[in-house]
């Protein structure tokens, strides 16, 4: 095998908290393999991109990144270019790959992130056996599009005499336990404990680029968590596209022994000492449950803060998305959550330009964003994302609508958190201390249990310790404070 001791790094990442916590995995396996970080992409020796399909920007930020990587490639003899994550999983992206990028020497997909190491192996052997060969042979990719199937394909690298390998699973029932992960923070980590996505949104590519849902064993959850408190984790944020279809069946389940679901899950881990806060994310309204509302109350380390993706206001708008609940069955769980915890934090995700999706309908998501009161909002414009329901619906909604529509909303979103955020100064808040702020001044930041960011002035050796910040200053995305 070809060694890739020594040979530095660099994992640019689009997208949401798994793509974040996939590009950890992908850091660990490189260190493991004796590789080393480079933080100047221009010194690397290998160029991961990470890739996101929700929203056209990502294809358009993404394609725009891979062509920056040619003239690397030319400079650099030995430069290893890969592409993963979800637009790897679509054919279509594939192609331009094969067609318009080829200094591209490897892609692999969600469901193979374990065999990276072994695919880089191979990379490198492959340059070494081409060399060997008679040069009038010209390149040839080896396209590996499922276990055991091999297909060889003629493709022209321009002056480049190498082997590209394409390796993508459409989908694995296999969970690979025990991956190593570098993570950003010694304090805080992410933790997957499901995989996959059964909901299929019309809008939504992720239920064919994580492919369906699968649960981790409940016991290896509880490990790694354990394994992390003990390696000075204070925080963890459980990651799933649904955590609230978890469904965990224990390893040595007998037959009076039930499928753990979520809120079990978050019982045993507020158990685990050292745990001081656990987050999670996405959590779908569908399948909310009232003891899962209720363990916000009663469990000591779960935090008083939910991301609560609604999309939209509007329950026709809703069942033409397929969320499967109504504008009225939303504000409900609002109003639980809000009674189990008065205090609590909300954060949602909205669409802007849903197919078909009147002046109206627009308006009940305006009204249903005032009456919720949120503490913060991810809005998007509705893009088209090809193979999906609702790319073919035939009520597209003109762009010019679609912006003045955002801005509406984002204004609006911007008043909400603003004032909400004003009624933070004066207060005391706990904040677990992440590093330094800004650039070149001396402020530290981090986040209260309900996910407000703080910023204040300090050291870096505040990152990891709760700190108490008498907030000071509210501003329309974060606070501002001074430590006591």
């Amino acid at each position: 095998m070809t060694g890739l001791e020594g040979k530095k790094f660099h994992i640019i990442t689009f997208g949401c908290q798994m793509n974040e916590h996939d590009s950890e995995t992908i850091a660990g396996l490189l260190l493991r393999e004796g590789c080393e970080k480079a933080e100047d992409p221009g010194d690397a020796d290998i160029i991961v991109i990470n890739t996101c399909s929700i929203r056209e920007n990502a294809d358009k930020r993404f394609f725009g990144t891979l062509g920056q990587l040619k003239k690397q490639k030319a400079l650099k003899r030995d430069f290893i270019a890969c592409v993963c994550g979800c637009m790897a999983q679509q054919e279509h992206i594939r192609t331009a790959i094969r067609q318009s990028y080829p200094w591209v020497d490897l892609v692999f997909g969600t469901h193979n992130i374990h065999e990276f190491p072994e695919l880089l192996h191979q990379v490198c052997q492959a340059r070494l056996d081409f060399a060997q060969k008679d040069e009038q042979k010209g390149n040839e990719d080896l396209i590996l599009q499922g276990p055991g199937s091999y297909t060889l394909a003629k493709h022209s690298i321009r002056s480049s005499k190498e082997t590209r390998i394409i390796r993508v699973y459409e989908d694995s029932p296999r969970i690979v336990e025990g991956m190593p992960a570098e993570r950003l923070y010694r304090h805080k980590a992410f933790v997957n404990i499901m995989y996959g996505c059964n909901n299929f949104c019309t809008y939504c590519i992720v239920p064919y680029t994580r492919g369906r849902e699968k649960s981790r064993h409940p016991e290896d959850i509880l490990e790694e968590v354990r394994n992390l408190c003990e390696d000075g984790v204070r925080e963890v944020t459980l990651l799933g596209q649904n955590v609230n279809s978890y469904r965990g069946i224990p390893k040595e389940a007998s037959s009076d022994e039930k499928t753990w679901d979520f809120t079990d899950l978050i019982y045993a881990l507020d158990r685990i000492g050292g745990l001081e806060r656990i987050r999670f994310m996405t959590s779908h309204p569908k399948d909310m449950s009232d003891r899962l509302i209720e363990a916000f109350a009663k469990c000591r380390s779960l935090c008083g803060y939910i991301h609560l993706p609604v999309q939209s206001g509007s329950s026709r708008v809703l069942k033409r998305m397929n969320r499967k609940y109504t504008r009225e069955h939303y504000l409900e769980l609002v109003r639980k959550l809000r009674e189990a915890v008065p205090d609590i934090t909300i954060s949602t995700d909205i669409i802007v330009g849903f197919p078909g999706e009147t002046e109206e309908d627009f308006q009940e998501t305006l009204s249903l964003a005032r009456e919720v009161e949120y503490d913060s909002a991810f809005t998007f414009l509705y893009s088209p994302r090809p193979g999906t329901p609702a790319a073919e619906y035939g009520d597209q909604v003109p762009e010019e609508v679609k912006h003045e529509r955002f801005d509406r909303l984002v204004e609006t979103m911007n008043e909400i958190s603003a004032r909400k955020n004003l009624e933070y100064v004066g207060r005391t808040v706990k904040v677990l201390a992440d590093g330094p702020g800004k650039k070149g001044s001396s402020t530290v930041n981090g986040r209260t249990d309900g996910f407000k960011l703080v910023d204040f002035p300090g050291t870096e050796d505040m990152a990891g310790n709760f700190i108490d910040v008498k907030i000071t200053e509210g501003k329309t995305f974060s606070l501002k404070g001074e430590p006591i």
